[in-house]
C-alpha cells in the first residue's frame, strides 16, 4: 500500500555538496517530507550516501521507492560538484530512475520573480553570477562583487537546507520529461595546474 501511494505522489531525493555542506530533502508530491544539512569544509564524500541513507530511513521509506533524483551541479567547489553528481549518476543506473542535474541559479530562482541577478560565492572575492530577465536567464558569469547591477534586485544563493528542496522540487517537474546526465556547471577552469613532472615511461 505503501509503494502505492508513493507511486501516485512522486518521491523525489534532492541534494548537493557544491559548497561547504552536505545537504539533502525528501519530496512527497509536492511537500517536503525530511530534509537535513551539515556544514563541512571536506568529508562530503564519505559522508553523502550516510546522510542519503538516515534521511529515507527517518522518513519510514527506501532506495526503492525513489521515482526521481535532483542533483546540484554549481557553480561551486570543484570537487564537491563531482562528488553529488557522481553519486546522482550512480544511483540512477542502479535504481533505473533518472537523475536531474539543476543548478544553484535555478534552485535560488525558484522562489522569486524577474528580473534579478542570483549569485554565488566563488573564490578571490568575486561571485559566480546569473540575470533572470523577461527574455528568459541569461549566460552564467564570473564577476567582481563591484560588477553587479545594483539597478536589479540582487539574491544571494539559498542556504544549503532550503536550495536541497528547492533542487528536489524542480527535479519532480522536470521528470516528466527526457532529460540529460547530469554534469557539473563549470563556469572557470580549474585552479589547478598539470604536473611539470615528466610524464612515466613504460620500460620493456
Amino acid at each position: 500500500m505503501l509503494s502505492d501511494v508513493v507511486q501516485s505522489q512522486g518521491l523525489v531525493l534532492g541534494f548537493d555538496t557544491s559548497a561547504a555542506h552536505c545537504a539533502a530533502a525528501l519530496l512527497s508530491g509536492t511537500n517536503i517530507i525530511a530534509h537535513h544539512a551539515d556544514n563541512m569544509a571536506r568529508g562530503q564524500g564519505e559522508h553523502l550516501m550516510g546522510l542519503l541513507q538516515d534521511l529515507l530511513d527517518g522518513a519510514g521509506h527506501g532506495w526503492c521507492d525513489l521515482t526521481a533524483l535532483g542533483v546540484g551541479i554549481g557553480p561551486g567547489n570543484f570537487t564537491g560538484i563531482r562528488i553529488s553528481v557522481s553519486a546522482a549518476r550512480g544511483l540512477a543506473l542502479s535504481l533505473g530512475i533518472p537523475a536531474i542535474g539543476v543548478s544553484s541559479f535555478e534552485a535560488t530562482a525558484l522562489a522569486h520573480i524577474g528580473p534579478f541577478t542570483t549569485s554565488v560565492p566563488a573564490p578571490r572575492e568575486q561571485l559566480y553570477t546569473q540575470l533572470f530577465s523577461a527574455e528568459g536567464p541569461q549566460a552564467p558569469r564570473l564577476v567582481s562583487a563591484c560588477e553587479i547591477d545594483k539597478s536589479i534586485p540582487h539574491i544571494p544563493c539559498s542556504a544549503p537546507l532550503e536550495l536541497a528542496g528547492q533542487i528536489a522540487q524542480i527535479a519532480a517537474k522536470r521528470a516528466g520529461a527526457p532529460q540529460p546526465r547530469p554534469a557539473p556547471l563549470y563556469i572557470k577552469a580549474a585552479d589547478a595546474a598539470p604536473s611539470r613532472d615528466p610524464a612515466p615511461t613504460l620500460l620493456a
